[in-house]
């Protein structure tokens, strides 16, 4: 959640960067944090004075019951008395302005970085970079749930039977490809400094909190109501959550975690073609990549991360591009997000296969995720993720972008993986 300096700071500009992302009301929610924060610290001035109040007197009983004035002694009991119950008061009314006021900060979005563009939706995005290979296709080349039908590699329908849409089947060669892809995507975190962690795929809500996904995608997460547990929509939740509560040493960042995991998300859709097959999924894998980093560096690191998900793009062999999402597409908790698209040729579309954002403080003011800075100072972390990558839809492009008349070919970097050069 945004820090109460970057709101008093400069009211004005906070309500201008809310409304770069469309958050509606921005003028009045900033303002009744105004209003929140002020409350809460008279509350706490006039509770200063009336501790210090109650202390002085409190001296003076025991002097005063020494020199016999008994009556007076008695009356200052019965003023400490009252000011004891004052100062109650006074923490009841600061403690109920700080729970509204964290209560209304849940509520309020991180704010974008300047260089966010403009704009409403997705058709607003801006492309930074395209790369990668031009695919030639057979003629009338197959959509990739055809070509899973055909090489017997995911049964959709199964998945149905089983528990559902959108919870597919990997089969033989379908599921080798699935793991050498996830070994891959491993194989190369590490070599880029990451180290492999293995977290739970369900975690409490203190988590959800931490990383933001409640409360503002609380009706979009699976939610297991005995134990009051969500399953993870992301990595990003659990492996960003092993730092909630702690001080890091500034000499051990930037940490850079990464993960393979299962997602789970209640938001896919489940008609038309940009649903179809593997393009939008309730259970997905994917690999995330996580940083925690110094507000001085933390930029520095998100370009290295667009980089190393741009190398495993390439190294697939598969056309891609790079986008700048404008504020009205990222994320609540983004401070700037970049998006990767891969080209499906047989479906004629771009498909979503990561996107890697710096958040600045915002998660880390929620979860207490903090540095020592020159050894002295209590400072905020910066926290990064990023998807390095989420398979569904690379499996997509694969099949399709790779057919031939002899079969689908194996890109080189995924043939030691799969033992394989072609699914036929």
């Amino acid at each position: 959640m945004l820090t109460i300096n970057q709101i008093t700071d400069d009211k004005n500009a906070a309500i201008k960067a809310l409304e770069k992302k469309h958050f509606p009301d921005a003028a009045k929610s900033i303002e009744n944090v105004v209003l929140l924060n002020e409350k809460r610290k008279a509350a706490q001035t006039e509770s200063d004075k009336v501790l210090a109040q109650q202390n002085a007197l409190a001296k003076t009983i025991g002097q005063l019951m020494k020199e016999g004035r008994k009556a007076e002694a008695e009356d200052a009991k019965q003023q400490v008395a009252a000011l004891k119950e004052q100062s109650k008061q006074l923490q009841d009314e600061k403690e109920q302005a700080e729970r509204e006021l964290k209560a209304l900060l849940y509520t309020i979005p991180n704010l974008p970085y300047d260089e966010v563009p403009e704009g409403t939706g997705a058709e607003d995005n801006v492309v930074v970079k395209t790369g990668g290979l031009e695919t030639a296709l057979p003629e009338n080349p197959l959509p990739h749930w055809e070509l899973a039908k055909k090489y017997n590699l995911i049964d959709f329908d199964l998945g149905v039977k089983i528990s559902g849409t959108g919870f597919p089947v990997y089969i033989d060669k379908g599921a080798r490809l699935q793991r050498a892809l996830i070994n891959f995507f491993l194989d190369e975190a590490r070599k880029a400094g990451y180290t492999e962690v293995m977290p739970p795929t369900v975690v409490n809500a203190a988590s959800g909190y931490g990383t933001g996904q409640l409360p503002d995608k609380e009706g979009q997460m699976y939610h297991c109501e005995v134990d009051d547990l969500y399953l993870i929509p992301t990595a990003e939740v659990p492996i960003t959550n092993i730092y909630r509560d702690v001080i890091l040493d500034e000499k051990d960042l930037p940490i850079r975690n990464c993960a393979y995991t299962e997602c789970f998300r209640r938001e896919a859709g489940s008609y038309g073609k940009d649903v179809r097959g593997l393009n939008r999924l309730h259970e997905f894998s994917k690999i995330e990549i996580v940083r925690i980093d110094t507000p001085e560096h933390s930029r520095e690191s998100h370009e290295e991360m667009l980089t190393h998900v741009e190398g495993l793009l390439k190294k697939l062999e598969l056309p891609y591009r790079i986008l700048r999402l404008c504020g009205g597409d990222m994320s609540f908790t983004s401070a700037i997000c970049y998006d990767f698209e891969v080209y499906s040729e047989a479906q004629k579309r771009w498909l979503e296969v990561s996107s890697v954002s710096n958040f600045d403080t915002y998660q880390a003011n929620r979860m207490h995720c903090r540095y020592r800075k020159d050894g002295k100072k209590i400072t905020l972390c910066h926290t990064l993720n990023g998807s390095a990558l989420a398979l569904p839809r690379i499996m997509a492009a694969l099949l399709e972008n790779f057919q031939t008349p002899e079969g689908i070919r194996i890109p080189k970097a995924l043939v030691p993986y799969t033992g394989f050069e072609y699914i036929n």
